[in-house]
């Protein structure tokens, strides 16, 4: 079985997603898995160069040593297989927006899901009036009241309502939720490092998981790396990418060097390779929490 790193070809990958990549490399290689990448570039409209992007990303993971098993998976070359996957799910179409879809949630004795199953029980009629204002986006039918408990390894157990969740958008884009489970069940991924902005997301994922068919992976969703303010990570704090960092004198090894320390496996300055990390590896080590940084100019 593997664990995965899939970012999304949009920008070089910043400090942030080093650490995140860094410790799903730790996580699948110390528990004896394989390690695969996926380019998530179904969204076109935000990855121009994705080709360009995705190649710089991978020589920058290369350049601190963490490696893949085989070539990455790029979902624009799975259309096809998300067609597959959704045939098999009971889906119906939505023209609701976002405003839309707020409001209904706070009505008086509103359904109080993030989706309210406002489409859900249209009559064909309906249906094609909508459909002649605006294209309609396409959602799962899920039991009413449905919850998925997963666990992650910091969280613990943490339960989550599954709604009708959109598996097209009205744009003819698969969705993330949908897309990331179908791929993960097709390249075998049975553990799952992520950013912790995304544990929210990890019961609907779960669900429809079991729904695919797929094997429920285990979840270990890592802190965030913020700015001295408490946001998140972004560009117009400091130099945050490898290559913005090298044009302040770091070097690949500086870099690493700095994220293990942050994981609690290596003293500050310690100069170490990603094969000592993984020999002194034990997730325990790894602080809870978000880890700050603090825009430092030059290594050490």
């Amino acid at each position: 079985m593997n664990g995965r790193f899939a970012p999304s070809p949009t920008s070089g990958l910043h400090l942030g997603n080093l650490r995140t990549a860094l410790a799903a490399w730790l996580f699948a290689r110390s528990s004896g898995r394989g390690f695969v990448a996926r380019v998530e570039d179904l969204d076109r409209d935000r990855v121009k160069a994705a080709d360009g992007i995705a190649a710089g990303q991978l020589a920058d993971l290369a350049a601190l040593g963490i490696d893949f098993d085989g070539a990455p998976l790029w979902q624009s070359d799975r259309l096809a297989d998300y067609e597959r996957a959704a045939a098999g799910l009971e889906l119906y179409e939505c023209f609701c927006t976002r405003k839309e879809i707020a409001e209904a949630a706070l009505a008086p004795h509103g359904d109080h899901r993030p989706y309210p199953g406002t489409c859900r029980d249209l009559t064909p009629a309906q249906r094609d009036a909508k459909r002649a204002r605006r294209p309609p986006a396409w959602r799962v039918k899920v039991p009413a009241q449905t919850t998925q408990t997963v666990r992650d390894y910091w969280a613990g157990e943490s339960a989550g309502a599954v709604d009708d969740f959109v598996v097209r958008r009205n744009d003819g884009t698969w969705a993330y939720n949908f897309a990331v489970v179908v791929d993960d069940i097709a390249q075998g991924v049975d553990q799952v490092v992520r950013g912790a902005d995304l544990l929210s997301s990890a019961p609907r994922q779960a669900w429809l998981t079991g729904r695919l068919g797929g094997r429920v992976p285990e979840y270990a969703h890592i802190g965030l790396v913020v700015s001295p303010g408490g946001e998140r990570l972004s560009k117009r704090d400091a130099a945050v990418t490898l290559s913005d960092l090298a044009a302040d004198g770091w070097t690949p090894g500086d870099v690493l060097a700095l994220l293990g320390a942050s994981l609690g496996l290596a003293s500050p300055g310690e100069r170490v390779t990603a094969g000592r990390l993984l020999e002194r590896f034990d997730p325990a080590l790894i602080p809870p929490g978000r880890w700050v940084w603090n825009g430092q100019r030059t290594p050490g």
